[in-house]
């Protein structure tokens, strides 16, 4: 046993069978699996979040293939290592088999040129490509790439998962099982669910609880609750403030503000601030809201949206919370209404496709002498002559006469 390696290194499976968790891609009799069995592999993009097991599941596939298989990180690696790798696939006496299985770790740090490198080996057969991403790869991905792959979604660890690679690990001699460690069912639990499907962060908080805990007189290791909050994080967030969780986090907050559902809200809200957004983009977010989603049911959640916008950019954080969940709160409790914006976006959509006319003359410009004599203003009634400050006259063009884009809604204000 190597300490100097992390425990989450030495304890990585080394067959499908030892593989814990993703059943609905590595269960038995998925396709995955059988393809992996029968050594029938095609190129694959391991797309989930840290610690899911992307890079152990690449381990099994070099454990079980006959391929020559090459690992490079791209953020340290380039063209040029790329072209390394092809040489080798390529040379008879270093790979028999002519073909290589290249895994490529965080395979979204590649620019266009690094991974336009890749498509003419790809595509003849030359490499295998295993991609491992954090980051959704219909975004990151050349979109060539993609379509010579397949993508395998993976999911965070269950609990229950996280738990039995816990108790592999005690047992394990590669990994704690030469120590005489003492630890609880309820404590292992906490370690897995802290860990929020993340197991390389379960594995590395008990590593550290068991080098850093003294034998008592027994010769044990006791590794306590206390001891193994100590050894932890905080709960880690499934958040990334410049990936797809956060496209997805913002997603539901709005919808959860739509839907009127507060609780939801203020949970989005407290995912993405814990996560590291700008708070200020948060309540540009929430006064777009009370435009687009209540509107002239409560024309009010604009205005406190838009103050607690200004009021966040003057007070920031930790205090902008305060003010950022009570404007969502307002706005998810307010009645709804897209009156105004299915408005603009019909009158958007026509003055775009349709012919729709010219403006009337009565009600056109004339700044400059000499221009009523064509007829701009002329006939033009000014509606605060008239009783109740209101005259019937035109004012959509001729070919928009009676095209309504204002249909009131049934929880509108009377204005």
């Amino acid at each position: 046993m190597d300490l100097n390696q992390p425990l989450a290194f030495r304890v990585r499976p080394k067959t499908l069978e030892e593989f814990v968790g993703q059943e609905h891609v590595v269960g038995k009799d998925k396709l995955l699996y059988r393809t992996i069995k029968a050594d029938r592999l095609s190129s694959l993009i391991l797309w989930g979040p840290p610690g899911c097991g992307k890079t152990s599941l690449a381990k099994v596939i070099s454990e079980t293939t006959k391929y020559k298989f090459t690992k490079i990180n791209a953020v340290t690696s380039g063209v040029a290592d790329i072209k390394r790798a092809i040489e080798e696939a390529d040379n008879p006496l270093l790979n028999p088999s002519g073909k290589c299985i290249l895994f490529i770790d965080e395979i979204h740090r590649f620019n266009k040129l690094q991974q336009d490198a890749l498509l003419p080996f790809v595509e003849n057969g030359t490499v295998i490509l295993i991609g491992a991403t954090t980051e959704n790869p219909y975004f990151e991905v050349n979109k060539a790439l993609i379509s010579r792959s397949m993508v395998i979604k993976l999911e965070p660890l269950k609990k229950e998962d996280i738990l039995k690679i816990l108790k592999n690990a005690l047992t394990n001699k590669e990994g704690l099982g030469t120590f005489n460690i003492k630890i609880s069912e309820e404590t292992l639990e906490t370690i897995a669910e802290v860990s929020n499907g993340d197991v390389r962060t379960a594995l590395n908080g008990l590593e550290v609880a068991v080098l850093t805990t003294k034998m008592n007189s027994d010769g044990v290791i006791e590794i306590t609750n206390e001891i193994a909050s100590q050894s932890l994080n905080k709960r880690k967030a499934m958040f990334d403030k410049t990936g797809d969780s956060h496209y997805d986090n913002i997603s539901a907050f709005i919808k959860s503000m739509r839907g009127s559902d507060s609780d939801a809200a203020i949970f989005y809200l407290a995912r993405a601030l814990n996560g590291g957004e700008d708070p200020v983009f948060l309540a540009r977010r929430i006064v777009i809201c009370a435009s687009e989603d209540v509107g002239l049911a409560n024309p009010n959640a604009l205005v406190i949206a838009t103050s607690a916008m200004q009021a966040v950019t003057m007070v920031g954080m930790p205090e902008a919370r305060i003010i950022l969940a009570e404007a969502a709160v307002y706005v998810a409790k307010s009645k709804k209404s897209n009156t105004t914006y299915n408005a603009i976006n019909k009158a958007l959509e026509d003055v775009a496709s349709k012919d729709t006319g010219t403006i009337p003359m009565h009600i056109r410009n004339a700044p400059a002498e000499g221009m009523q004599d064509f007829g701009y203003g002329q006939g033009y009634k000014y509606p605060h002559d008239f009783p109740g400050h209101w005259v019937e006259q035109q004012y959509l063009p001729d070919k928009m006469l009676g095209t309504k884009y204002v249909v009131k809604g049934e929880n509108d204000v009377d204005l």
